[in-house]
Order: C-alpha cells, then structure tokens, then sequence
C-alpha cells in the first residue's frame, strides 16, 4: 500500500475516534455476552449488554482491533445506549453496504461511520470494521433467548 494511501486510510478523524472508544471494559452482570473474532487480522471485541424493554440499558466493550475497527467500536459505544436490535442492526447493515456496495454511510446517530469510507477499497480490513456491530448483535440475540 502506498504512503498516500495509507495516510488516506489513516486519517486523523480516524485517529482521534480510537482514542476515545465509549464503555470501555466489561459489565459485572451482563444479560448478554459475545466474542468476535477476524480471522484474517487477529482483531477481536468482546461485548457485554443488559437489556430494558429490548434496548441497550448498558453496554461495555474490550476492543483489540486496528485503528479501523477501533474507530467503528467507539461510533457504535457513543450512541448504543437506548438502541434496540433493529437499529444496530440497521446500522451494521448500512455499514456494511458502505464499505461493499458503495453504499451511503450510516444514518445518524451513526453517520461518523462516514469517516471509514476510504475503507471501501481495503476488503481485507472490513471484518475488523465489522467486528463490534456482530459482537453486540450476537450479545444482544443471547440476552433476548435469557429473557
């Protein structure tokens, strides 16, 4: 990959997104858990939610992904609290149109995903983009089977 490239992939909005990654750690009592792992990169999140009413009451997550699927794990912490399965799912969905269809970013109150967009031509980094959208919808599917 060429410098400019990577500078482009790499940007600093990017950057300063992994520097501030929401709920962070692990919950004491989750209704829910899930670990998602790329195979291609290594990166992984763990994620834990307690659900009200079938939205997030809380969420906390240990992300060791790159700085793309770092980046997508703080949009997703910063707006997940009160989001039901069908919103996030809506959302990963969208995400994933973006970076594979050249599709619209995600709708707010997920539109800072816009900012992996030069992680369209990169298909190997996708699943670590990925990874927090799968691990909170699994964390999710197995807190609603408890319930």
């Amino acid at each position: 990959m060429p410098d400019s490239d990577l500078m482009q992939l790499y940007s600093r909005r990017i950057l300063a997104l992994t520097t501030a990654i929401p709920h962070q750690g692990r919950l004491a009592r989750p209704d829910g858990s899930a670990r998602q792992r790329s195979p291609q990169c290594g990166s992984s999140v763990s994620v834990d939610v307690v659900l009200k009413d079938g939205r997030i009451a809380d969420f906390a997550q240990e992300v060791r992904a790159c700085a793309l699927g770092q980046a997508s794990a703080a949009v997703l912490g910063g707006a997940v609290i009160g989001r039901s399965h069908a919103e996030i799912l809506t959302a990963r969905d969208q995400l994933r149109a973006m970076l594979k269809e050249a599709g619209d970013p995600p709708s707010a109150p997920f539109a800072d995903l816009e900012a992996l967009l030069p992680a369209r031509d990169y298909p190997n980094r996708h699943a670590s983009i990925l990874l927090a959208w799968e691990a909170t919808l699994t964390a999710m599917d197995e807190a609603q089977a408890a319930a």
